[in-house]
């Protein structure tokens, strides 16, 4: 099976590190290094760390009218921002299932990369190749750019050590170049742990050489290569959905709490007719948080009750927090359940009570000038 996955081109650096692997979105990435997850999660926190994100899709769609089609298709409104800066949205489908949740880089009228999930890469690629009018290129680069993410208080201090702009505007990008080597790289103020960071996007061959000097310039700041478990973890604190747990195609903006990532206003978007509908009527159910009174972990699948016999929901993302020191998740629940309820979580037969909250459970600094 190891065989028929893709790989980063940092993969032998991560087996240098000690890595070990899992499949993630059809793609071969480092789980966790030696130093473990909580290790990985608490320098992200504290000082700064280093993610190989490069499974993430990257497509760029070109041309006369480029920033029309991504503005006719997706969910949120270009006209909320600005060319330079960058947009969450969604591809949702007619019925306003979430196709995927990504990221809109807006360059310029003629030039938007999109930066989708793994796994969904190739479908967003289709559905916008299919829309696009004539003169409209939807190239699919999923296998060409790499992605390092650099999270923490201490990655300003890192990417200056580099040569490579900071101090951008939360949900901006810039482009510059790595040292005086004429690598060019996508410096972008966004991230998915709830700290300042950056995301950084350079073709496969130079990625080996950023994620070096990365490393090195990080090394006064104790700067940690960090897997996608720590990502995990992270990013639940913040209560970020993830596409194929928390959100699919059987969950619509309104309900996972992605309101603010639609553009109510637009004539148009894939999808908007389902959603308005949504919005009038009020959603079923709602992506909430859990905290643990106890010493219950909740993880995916497990049952939530209102009391022993009324079933809610199951479990979508769940996680200890090593911030918290205690278990935190997520689930779509109904409605009509008051919004700071105590719900059961059926953990390994035992019945763990738990604290309904909204997210983040963790403040966040991700947006700190």
């Amino acid at each position: 099976m190891a065989a028929t996955l893709k790989q980063s081109p940092l993969h032998d650096r991560h087996e240098a590190l000690g890595a070990k692997f899992a499949e993630f979105g059809g793609w071969s990435m480092p789980l966790e290094y030696p130093t473990g997850v909580v290790k990985e999660h608490t320098t992200v926190r504290e000082t700064v760390g280093v993610f190989d994100v490069s499974h993430l899709g990257k497509a760029m769609v070109a041309g006369p009218g480029a920033a029309e089609l991504v503005n006719a298709t997706l969910s949120n409104d270009l006209a909320k921002i600005e060319p330079g800066k960058a947009q969450y949205t969604l591809c949702l489908d007619e019925s306003g299932g979430i196709v995927d949740d990504l990221i809109a880089y807006w360059h310029d009228d003629e030039h938007v990369l999109l930066i989708p999930n793994a796994a969904n890469a190739a479908e967003v690629v289709r559905r916008l190749q299919a829309a696009a009018p004539e003169g409209v290129k939807v190239v699919d680069h999923h296998d060409d750019y790499a992605v390092l993410a650099v999270q923490g208080s201490r990655s300003d201090e890192v990417l200056e050590k580099v040569g490579l702009p900071t101090g951008h505007g939360y949900m901006s990008f810039v482009e510059a170049e790595l040292h005086d080597t004429g690598v060019g790289v996508v410096v972008c103020r966004t991230g998915y742990t709830g700290e300042r960071g950056y995301e950084l996007v350079v073709v496969n061959d130079a990625a080996g050489e950023l994620w070096d000097a990365l490393r090195a310039a990080g090394a006064e700041h104790g700067i940690t290569a960090c897997g996608l478990g720590a990502r995990d973890t992270l990013r639940t604190e913040m209560g970020y959905p993830l596409h194929g747990q928390d959100i699919g195609l059987d969950t619509n903006p309104v309900e996972a709490g992605l309101a603010w990532a639609v553009g109510w206003n637009k004539e148009s978007f894939w999808g908007r007719d389902a959603v308005v509908r949504v919005k009038e009527e009020g959603p079923r159910r709602r992506l909430r948080g859990l905290v643990a009174l106890g010493r219950g972990i909740p993880r995916p699948g497990m049952g939530v009750t209102l009391t022993h016999d009324i079933p809610l929901a199951d479990i979508t993302s769940g996680t200890f927090s090593p911030t918290l020191r205690k278990g935190i998740g997520l689930a779509l629940i109904p409605t009509m359940v008051a919004e700071d309820a105590q719900v059961g979580v059926d953990v390994r037969g035992r019945r763990e009570i738990f604290q309904l909250v909204k997210p983040p459970f963790v403040d966040p600094s991700v947006k700190e000038s």
